[in-house]
C-alpha cells in the first residue's frame, strides 16, 4: 500500500498535471478550436489551388495552340481586334 503522506502529495500533482494537459487541448497550439480552423484554412487554400490548376491548365493549352498554328492567332486577332483578311467584308451585328 502506498503511505497516506505519499498519496496526499501525489493526488495534487496528479490533479495539477491532470488541469495542465486539458488546458493545453482546449487552448494550446495544437488545440482543438485551432486544428478546426486550420482544416477549414486548409480547405480553402485545396479549393484556390484547384482553381488555379483548371487556370493553368487552359493556359497551357492556349500557349500549345499558340505554338502550333495559327489558326487560333487568326481567331484572337478576328474577335479581340476585329481584324479582316484583304476583300473580306466585316458585318456586325449587334443585340
Amino acid at each position: 500500500m502506498i503511505d497516506t503522506t505519499v498519496g496526499k502529495r501525489l493526488l495534487p500533482l496528479l490533479i495539477a498535471l491532470l488541469v495542465i494537459f486539458q488546458a493545453q487541448l482546449w487552448l494550446g497550439r495544437g488545440s482543438i478550436p485551432n486544428v478546426r480552423q486550420m482544416e477549414q484554412q486548409l480547405s480553402e487554400q485545396l479549393e484556390r489551388n484547384q482553381q488555379a490548376k483548371a487556370r493553368n491548365a487552359q493556359l497551357e493549352a492556349e500557349v500549345r495552340d499558340l505554338k502550333e498554328g495559327l489558326e487560333i492567332v487568326e481567331e484572337k486577332a478576328r474577335t479581340e481586334l476585329g481584324m479582316v483578311k484583304p476583300n473580306e467584308i466585316f458585318v456586325q451585328i449587334s443585340k
